[in-house]
């Protein structure tokens, strides 16, 4: 049997065999308050089942707790859905960076590929004057002074090349 302190609050689990049917003092033991406890006192209302009443508020019940369950769940839905807005953003953001890291990669990409074009261009343009020196000349002879000066040109880029390393 459970037993609440009057001045306290504090309850207490008792043997009901402690008790006597004319009652006894009791001392609580968390404040010492002391009182007369009988066992009639709380038993004194006949109860009776009444079935109306019980299954209204069975009923009542149920509907409060589903009432309850439906807000909870919507509650979860809405956090659910705080929670994708959330991650479509940051799937966005990342989509924007790659996007933006892409365009700059692209640019740098683009940018050697059209420099070893050229460079390949200008290696094949040489060896094509270098080769067909001689008809070129024959046919333009103003030609040869800017193709020696050329050469000379090239000669000096490589021995600062070699000097550089």
């Amino acid at each position: 049997m459970i037993i609440t302190c009057p001045n306290c609050n504090k309850k207490f689990k008792i043997d009901i065999s402690l008790i006597p049917d004319e009652g006894r003092d009791l001392q609580c033991g968390s404040c010492n308050h002391v009182w007369f406890y009988n066992i009639q006192e709380k038993n004194n209302e006949i109860l009776e089942l009444k079935q109306e009443i019980i299954s209204e508020d069975i009923e009542t019940k149920a509907e409060i707790k589903e009432d309850k369950i439906e807000e909870k769940q919507q509650q979860e839905e809405i956090i659910k859905t705080e929670i994708n807005k959330k991650k479509k953003e940051k799937n966005l953001e990342k989509q924007k960076n790659t996007a933006i890291l892409k365009k700059t990669e692209n640019k740098v990409s683009k940018f050697f590929s059209y420099l070893i074009v050229f460079i390949i261009s200008f290696v094949a343009l040489i060896i094509l004057l270098d080769t067909l020196k001689t008809p070129l000349i024959n046919v333009f002879p103003g030609l040869e002074i800017i193709l020696f000066n050329l050469f000379e040109t090239l000669q000096d880029i490589k021995l600062f090349i070699i000097d550089l390393t």
